[in-house]
């Protein structure tokens, strides 16, 4: 089947084309946490502030990809890490497409997360954890995920019967439990202008 592909990747237009079309420096940051954690409504803030500086940026959210791209994936282990290394494919093209990426996935163990940052690139890749205790995440309990889980109608749900190893080394830290959405949005646009400005 390998004999049969013939990738054109030294024929189309680089990264760098595309950087210097839209005025800016493409990468991606990897928002990770536990549901309810407030990943993709920082997510959803922090594109909307870029958006108003200029920036062209593309969300990959969760529910989104499982919606369309992924819906034939179910929640199994090796699902889940099939629902990761699709994501990362799909971020490693929009990289090379010039644009600003914001992942927002629970995306649970540190090996995901190290696969995806090797898919997409080391130098392309910024992990930032959404911090929020447990407690916080099921009081918000916005999709009503927890309550499910208690009560045993959702199984291997992360935080409850299935791990989240929070990352060792993240490059950025959002404390979601204590900070406000505009606090968090503010660090993370600074936290990322320098690696997406191109002046």
């Amino acid at each position: 089947m390998a004999d049969n592909i013939h990738p054109i990747f030294d024929k189309i237009l680089g990264r760098a084309d595309k950087e210097n079309l839209l005025n800016q420096r493409s990468i991606c940051f990897w928002l990770t946490g536990l549901s309810g954690s407030g990943k993709s409504t920082i997510a959803a803030a922090f594109e909307k502030r870029l958006h108003a500086e200029g920036f062209l940026t593309q969300i990959l959210d969760g529910d989104n990809i499982r919606s369309g791209l992924n819906k034939n994936l179910s929640f199994s282990a090796e699902d889940r890490k099939e629902n990761i290394r699709r994501i990362a494919e799909l971020g490693k093209l929009y990289v090379h497409s010039g644009l600003v990426i914001i992942c927002s996935f629970v995306s649970p163990t540190r090996e995901i997360r190290a696969m995806a940052k090797e898919i997409i690139g080391p130098e392309n890749f910024k992990e930032v954890f959404i911090n929020a205790s447990l407690e916080v995440c099921e009081q918000r309990d916005v999709k009503g995920l927890y309550k499910k889980a208690r009560k045993g109608e959702i199984k291997t749900f992360t935080g409850i019967d299935a791990p989240y190893e929070a990352p060792e080394a993240a490059d950025m830290i959002i404390e979601s439990g204590v900070e406000s959405l505009e606090e968090s949005t503010g660090k993370l646009f600074r936290f990322a202008l320098p690696f997406i400005a191109k002046n």
